[in-house]
């Protein structure tokens, strides 16, 4: 089989389909797999759906670590959940880079491709004949003055050795890998239309969302509409603020994140239950995560805001495990000084919401356009 290559899903909720499909979006993270199987039948329908424990040794920083121990907990989860074997993988870490081109308006798919790659080599920090690299259109600007036309370019490049790794435990699980996408464009994906409700004789959209799916890691995308504007990788996450509750307290690693959700940020530390002890020193953890975590939100927003003809961002979304934690987007907003708000797909409504909140990107990856 030939091998998937990277594909740049760009977002769009289509409704009204007839024709039936499934397919299973895959996102890895440290500590679990989840998978969300997606069909369309008229309306979008998740039909499956589940997560399995992994060890966190067996992936970190983004990347496969332990192949086996990966396919075994994919064989696990895709056996109990009994889900499909067609699925596209979520790839989310430092070897994937992503840039927006500026180029001459042009017509011919193929030449537009090879202008691409000509611009990419000075754009992109590794060697072409070493990536794979995908691109699409998402905007430009008219000819103004005898200017010609230009085209605004998402380009995404991916280290070509990182995603034959990412793929092997997806086959050694018996499993058919039919594209790799970014997880950020899952989560714009999944997320559309909870940021942007269609409305009869809405206007178009003027402004954008800054999207933050807060994992082991976070991805954060700026969006406007189901156009990807720029995205990045913060190693700021539920791993880092776990690992570091961990080696304060001497919790399990499983058992830390457990009393990151337990603890919050909602209550006052003397009404919840449990070592008075471990819930202050998970209090200042979360505390110390959320800071971090407005650092990054900040710093993401000022290296956005400044390129060149930006759209203005108007509030932000987060999603994934750390959005389930009671409290977080309340203790972020004042001080962003942008609106924040939970962002849970309606096709995942019937679930709990830790559920949801650990599926809302798979449920994105395997959405089509």
């Amino acid at each position: 089989m030939r091998s998937p290559s990277l594909q740049i899903n760009l977002p769009s909720l289509k409704r009204g389909r007839t024709k039936e499909s499934g397919l299973v979006g895959v996102e890895i993270e440290a500590g679990s797999i989840a998978a969300a199987e997606v069909r369309r039948n008229g309306s979008v329908q998740v039909t499956a759906a589940g997560s399995v424990p992994l060890a966190p040794e067996a992936f970190h920083d983004g990347e496969v670590a332990d192949p086996d121990s990966v396919a075994a907990a994919l064989r696990a989860l895709f056996s109990e959940h009994k889900l499909g074997k067609r699925v596209r993988l979520g790839i989310a870490n430092q070897r994937v880079v992503v840039r927006t081109l500026r180029l001459p308006a042009i017509e011919d798919p193929d030449e537009l491709a090879a202008a691409v790659r000509f611009a990419a080599q000075e754009q992109i920090a590794m060697p072409l004949e070493q990536a794979v690299i995908d691109h699409r259109v998402i905007g430009g600007v008219a000819a103004v003055d005898g200017t010609p036309p230009q085209v605004d370019v998402i380009v995404v490049a991916a280290r070509r050795d990182m995603i034959a790794a990412s793929l092997k435990p997806l086959k050694d699980a018996g499993l058919e890998p039919v594209g790799v996408d970014l997880s950020a464009f899952g989560m714009i994906r999944a997320l559309g239309e909870v940021a942007y409700p269609t409305e009869a004789g809405a206007q178009p959209v003027a402004s954008a969302v800054l999207y933050c799916n807060v994992g082991d890691v976070t991805n954060l995308a700026v969006a406007k509409g189901r156009s990807c504007l720029f995205t990045r990788v913060s190693p700021v996450g539920l791993e880092d603020i776990g690992s570091g509750l961990a080696s304060a307290t001497g919790l399990a690693p499983e058992h830390a994140r457990m009393w990151l959700d337990h603890v919050g940020l909602e209550l006052p530390p003397d009404q919840i239950e449990g070592d008075p002890d471990t819930v202050t020193r998970t209090r200042t953890a979360l505390e110390n995560g959320a800071s971090a975590l407005l650092d990054e939100l900040r710093l993401s927003l000022d290296f956005y805001g400044a390129q060149e003809g930006v759209v203005p961002v108007e509030r932000v979304v987060l999603c994934g495990p750390g959005s389930a934690i009671s409290g977080l987007a309340a203790r972020m907003e004042p001080v962003l000084g942008l609106p924040i708000s939970i962002g849970r797909p309606e096709a995942l409504s019937g679930l709990g919401d830790d559920a949801a909140a650990r599926l809302t990107l798979p449920f994105g990856l395997a959405l089509d356009n």
